[in-house]
C-alpha cells in the first residue's frame, strides 16, 4: 500500500521559495497544480502553485512578494523529470505567463481520456485507483483570500498529495494498453501550445442563430453583441468581477436577437438580473437605440470573411480520414484520438503529406504512427489530392 506525504508546507516569502526550489531539484517526479481567482476577478491572478513529491507537499503562495513561480522554471522545464498534472490545459497558460515552460508533462486527465475510461475527473480517479476520497466543494472558491481558510488549504494540498502515485498508476495503464507514446505526444503538444493568456474577452465571438433572422437583422444583432461585449468589459473591470458575471454570453445573444426598447423588456432577456438593469439598463437601451437607427439608415455593414482558395477535395479527405480513424480505433480497441488526435487529424486534412518523410514531420504524429499507419495513410490521402 503506497504512503502519501503528510501535511503541507506553506511557502510565503522569498527565502522559503528559494529553499523549496532547491529541494525540488532532487525530485525526479513531481505533482503540480495551480489555483487562480478566475471566478472572482476581472483579470484572474495565479494565487497558488502546489507541488508535491513522494515526501512532501509545498504550497507556493504566489500572491506574496518574492514567491515567484519562475524560481521553479529549471525544474519545470527539465524534460527528464516527470511532471504529473491533471487537466493541465487550464494550468499551463498561468505558468507560461509567469515565465515557466513545462516539459516532461504527463497529464492524467488526458491519459484517462485516451484510455477511454468513463470517469476522468481527479476525484473519480483517486477514488477508483487509490481508494481516496477528494471533496471538491472548493472548486469555485476565491483562492485570493488571505489567510486561506483551513478547509480550502486542505483542498489545494490534496489536489497534489496523491497525484504522483496516481500518475504512476495511470501511466502504467497506458503502457499496458500500448498507448504511452501517443499520450506523451499529446502532452508534448499541450506544453508547446501553452501560451500566456490572451487579453480578457479577446476571443469573444457572438453566437447568434442564423435561422429566422434576415441578413439585416443578423448584421444588427452582431453589432449589438459586439458593442455590449465592449461595454461589459468596461463595467466588469471597474467592479473587478468576471465579465460573464457582469453580463453572460447568453444574455448578450438574447438582447442582440430581440433588441429591447424598455427596462421591462430588458429584464426579460435570458440571464439578465434586475441589479444589472438598475445599474446599466439606461446605457444598454441607449446603445441599442443608436444601433437600430444606424441599421435603419443602412450604416451597418456585414463583416467580410477572409476566404482562402477552395480545396474541392477537402471534404472528401475529411470524411475518408474520419472513417479510416474509426476503423483503426475499433481494430486496436482504443479511442479514435489515440489513432489520430484532432489537431493531427486537422493537419492531415489541410496539408496532406506526399511521402513518409513529410508524414513523419507532421507535428506530434510520431514514429509509431508512421510505422503502423504510414503507407496506408498516404494511400488514403492520395486518393483525394488537394485541388484548388
Amino acid at each position: 500500500m503506497p504512503t502519501f506525504p503528510q501535511g503541507a508546507q506553506d511557502i510565503i516569502d522569498s527565502p522559503g521559495a528559494q529553499e523549496a526550489a532547491r529541494k525540488l531539484e532532487a525530485a525526479q517526479e513531481l505533482a503540480v497544480d495551480v489555483e487562480a481567482d478566475a471566478m472572482h476577478a476581472f483579470r484572474a491572478r495565479l494565487c497558488f502553485l502546489q507541488v508535491a513529491t513522494d515526501e512532501e507537499v509545498l504550497l507556493f503562495d504566489t500572491l506574496q512578494p518574492g514567491v515567484e513561480p519562475v524560481l521553479l522554471a529549471p525544474v519545470m522545464g527539465d524534460p527528464e523529470r516527470t511532471k504529473f498534472f491533471h487537466a493541465a490545459g487550464g494550468d499551463l497558460p498561468y505558468l507560461a505567463e509567469a515565465g515557466v515552460r513545462v516539459r516532461g508533462l504527463f497529464d492524467t486527465h488526458r491519459a484517462a481520456t485516451l484510455l477511454g475510461w468513463p470517469k476522468v475527473g481527479l476525484a473519480d480517479l483517486a477514488r477508483e485507483r487509490l481508494g481516496v476520497e477528494l471533496p471538491k466543494e472548493h472548486q469555485q472558491s476565491d483562492f485570493s483570500l488571505r489567510p486561506l481558510p483551513p478547509g480550502m488549504r486542505d483542498y489545494i494540498a490534496n489536489d497534489v498529495r496523491y497525484l504522483v502515485e496516481l500518475g504512476r498508476l495511470v501511466r502504467e495503464e497506458t503502457r499496458k494498453a500500448d498507448i504511452l507514446e501517443e499520450v506523451l505526444l499529446d502532452c508534448q503538444r499541450m506544453c508547446d501550445e501553452a501560451a500566456a493568456r490572451p487579453e480578457v474577452g479577446a476571443d469573444f465571438k457572438p453566437r447568434l442563430p442564423k435561422a429566422g433572422l434576415t441578413p439585416t437583422q443578423l448584421v444588427l444583432g452582431n453589432a449589438i453583441a459586439q458593442a455590449l461585449h465592449r461595454k461589459r468589459l468596461e463595467w466588469a473591470e471597474a467592479e473587478n468581477v468576471p465579465m460573464g458575471r457582469m453580463l453572460s454570453n447568453m444574455a448578450i445573444s438574447d438582447i442582440a436577437v430581440k433588441p429591447p426598447s424598455s427596462p421591462r423588456e430588458l429584464t426579460k432577456a435570458a440571464g439578465v438580473r434586475g441589479a444589472f438593469v438598475r445599474a446599466h439598463g439606461d446605457e444598454v437601451l441607449a446603445l441599442v437605440r443608436e444601433l437600430l437607427e444606424k441599421s435603419q439608415r443602412g450604416e451597418l455593414k456585414p463583416e467580410q470573411e477572409q476566404k482562402g482558395p477552395k480545396d474541392a477535395n477537402r471534404r472528401k479527405r475529411e470524411e475518408a480520414l474520419k472513417a479510416w480513424r474509426a476503423e483503426k480505433a475499433s481494430t486496436r480497441k482504443v479511442t479514435p484520438s489515440v489513432v489520430l488526435p484532432n489537431p493531427v487529424f486537422d493537419t492531415l486534412v489541410s496539408r496532406p503529406p506526399a511521402n513518409l518523410d513529410e508524414l513523419g514531420a507532421v507535428p506530434y504524429f510520431g514514429d509509431k504512427r508512421v510505422q503502423i499507419y504510414g503507407e496506408e495513410l498516404l494511400a488514403l490521402l492520395g486518393q483525394h489530392p488537394v485541388q484548388s
